[in-house]
């Protein structure tokens, strides 16, 4: 368990490096602003680490044409209720640091990306995702056994990315009871232009065998695979996986973020 927390800790403490920029077409001050860099926590959404971005750049904008601010990587806009590490396995180069992202005020892609609000609008996402998860877990028997004051603090430690403060409630959530494994195993897949993809998967299977991340990928999306090969990258948290990887790990957090992206056809995965 000792081992499992240092991982956790390790995984909380991921950043990414971002540069936020203006683009020239929307500078109505006639002195083009200075780029901000800043080290995001990939567990984050951008919504509630660019307030300093919003107030640095909005002065720069025609405030009769401005609309809410969004973000886009290289003219693909960014979903705001992805989390920032998830968005950057997708269309990040890992290859060139830091993150080059576009800051907009004008032409919002009603039909791409949601409007946020307001930092509210990001704890019910979140809250909801977490209750959904353990929904799958335990019944919900965890979560709705909570007080509210232990939801609050799940999300004010997200939004001021306290890490021990997150863990003494998130812990309860992310725990099998006894010899007892999850119901089920709560994920989503991302990739590039698709929607998500998110099924009903057991830790074991019929056999009672602990099932494996290529048994899932096996389940949930058979189109991407070869005979027995895998033929797209799996990541989650930034890290490359491996077929044979337990899935029943991935329950020590509230789900399983896999992102799938292109990988070359020498290096593709077999099982």
């Amino acid at each position: 368990m000792a081992d499992d927390r240092e991982i956790l800790r390790e995984l909380w403490e991921g950043r990414i490096p971002v540069r936020f920029s203006l683009p020239l077409e929307e500078v109505d001050s006639g002195e083009e602003p200075e780029s901000i860099y800043l080290m995001l926590p990939r567990l984050s959404y951008f919504p509630l680490v660019t307030d300093k971005v919003n107030k640095h750049f909005s002065k720069y904008v025609n405030q009769e044409e401005a609309t809410e601010m969004w973000l886009a990587y290289s003219e693909q806009p960014l979903k705001w209720h992805y989390p920032i590490g998830v968005l950057y396995d997708l269309y990040g180069d890992k290859d060139s640091t830091p993150w080059n992202i576009t800051v907009h005020f004008q032409d919002f892609p009603e039909d791409e990306i949601l409007h946020c609000p307001s930092k509210e609008a990001v704890e019910s996402q979140f809250m909801s995702m977490v209750k959904e998860a353990d929904s799958l877990k335990h019944r919900a028997q965890i979560i709705n056994n909570m007080q509210k004051r232990d939801h609050k603090q799940l999300w004010t430690a997200l939004l001021h990315d306290r890490y021990d403060q997150f863990w003494s409630v998130n812990k309860r959530l992310m725990e099998s009871t006894g010899d007892d494994m999850f119901k089920y195993i709560p994920f989503r897949i991302y990739q590039i232009d698709i929607p998500n993809i998110q099924k009903i998967f057991k830790p074991c299977n019929t056999e009672g065998e602990e099932q494996k991340l290529g048994d899932l990928l096996h389940e949930c999306v058979p189109h991407l695979w070869e005979e027995d090969t895998f033929t797209k990258r799996v990541v989650t948290h930034g890290i490359e996986m491996t077929l044979n990887t337990p899935i029943h790990r991935g329950g020590k957090r509230s789900q399983i973020e896999i992102v799938s992206t292109t990988l070359p056809r020498e290096i593709r995965h077999r099982i």
